[in-house]
């Protein structure tokens, strides 16, 4: 585990929703599960430029945060699956909406993006 190198603040919702969303992997991996159970092996076919070791950490942090349940089933070779919990459920409008801001702002958040990259050149 990682130590904290800043004292954890959780004043508001804002904080908590970091501090539990946090992670460059962790949204998309809630929207794939929210399209079905999900294999690791088809999450990592979604998320390519993701290793395998980082998709994993970030599954467990939204398992330790109630988000997604794992679900281990006894054959060989061992299967394991993920779904979200109901509770990780309500973030998936959520999800959507911010997608839908993405889509329809796309044009200006790649300028802003470009600009950004190029000024730290």
């Amino acid at each position: 585990m990682r130590e904290r190198k800043i004292p954890l603040n959780l004043n508001c919702g804002l904080d908590l929703i970091g501090e539990v969303l946090y992670g460059k992997w962790k949204i998309r991996l809630l929207w794939f599960i929210s399209q079905g159970h999900l294999r690791p092996s088809e999450l990592q076919r979604k998320i390519p430029e993701a290793t395998r070791r980082v998709l994993n950490m970030q599954l467990k942090e939204l398992e330790d945060h109630e988000l997604i349940c794992r679900k281990i089933y006894p054959v060989l070779p061992p299967k394991v699956e993920y779904s979200l919990t109901d509770f990780g459920k309500t973030l998936i409008p959520i999800i959507a909406e911010l997608g839908n801001w993405g889509d329809k702002n796309e044009d200006r958040l790649r300028q802003v993006i470009a600009k950004t990259l190029k000024s730290d050149s």
